[in-house]
């Protein structure tokens, strides 16, 4: 089977430090994997050149069935294309509903004149509803988004991704600063999630990266050093010493 996203031999280098080196990479269009490593191994810069922030030097990213070229494309382009990416600070609009939030993310026209002659339909009243109950906000769909949790807000931001409908969602550090109920709820979302779209997560908590039970990428100084089941990577010498030996 081909894969939804394909990184072929990509190098960038800024201010003569070469922060991806020769980084290849693919993930299949229905696959959950754990991208790890140590701090300035890369891992945000390859995030930031699948979604368009940053233009490698060489090599090529392709994604889609079509496997369109998205260094051609602008960052709104390849959000269109189905890219959806979760900062690790969440975003939503605090001052408004959960469920006006995740109206306003709803795959869209949005053109000016469609914007402000928009009336929220039935059917997309129901697909918010099932967005809140697919993130676990089902029953805070009243409530301002400013009163939410920190976990809840991340959930929050997922759902308005999801709303976008991505076919590959990348998501920062998304266990950060949550309780471990929240975080046990996180792990159950991207492991559902990663059962119709392509999932990457970036994460540097190593018990949350083994709840995830899945394929795990190890980067080190912007290529890959190691990749498998964690038990496996972590097994790895050269992992051992990078990264796990620190600490």
């Amino acid at each position: 089977m081909s894969a939804l996203l394909e990184v072929s031999g990509v190098s960038v280098t800024f201010d003569g430090f070469r922060a991806i080196n020769n980084l290849s990479f693919n993930i299949g269009a229905r696959e959950l994997r754990a991208i790890i490593g140590p701090n300035g191994a890369g891992k945000t810069t390859f995030m930031d050149i699948v979604t368009g922030k940053t233009r490698p030097d060489q090599g090529s990213v392709t994604f889609g069935d079509r496997s369109i070229s998205l260094l051609k494309l602008s960052e709104a382009q390849i959000a269109q294309a189905g890219i959806g990416r979760k900062f690790q600070r969440p975003t939503v609009f605090e001052d408004q509903t959960v469920f006006d939030n995740l109206m306003m993310a709803l795959k869209k026209p949005r053109s000016p004149f469609a914007v402000l002659f928009f009336r929220p339909s039935q059917p997309d009243a129901a697909r918010v509803q099932a967005l809140a109950e697919e993130v676990g906000l089902g029953q805070h769909l009243a409530r301002k988004s400013g009163e939410l949790s920190h976990g809840q807000k991340q959930w929050l931001e997922i759902g308005m991704l999801l709303a976008q409908e991505p076919r590959l969602l990348l998501v920062d550090e998304p266990a950060a600063g949550m309780t471990l109920a929240e975080r046990e709820h996180t792990t159950a979302l991207l492991v559902e999630m990663a059962k119709t779209r392509a999932v990457v997560v970036v994460e540097h908590d190593m018990e949350f990266v083994r709840r995830l039970d899945c394929k795990v990428t190890v980067l080190h100084e912007g290529a890959v050093l190691a990749e498998g089941s964690l038990d496996h990577v972590t097994r790895n010498p050269s992992v051992i010493e990078v990264y796990l030996g620190r600490g």
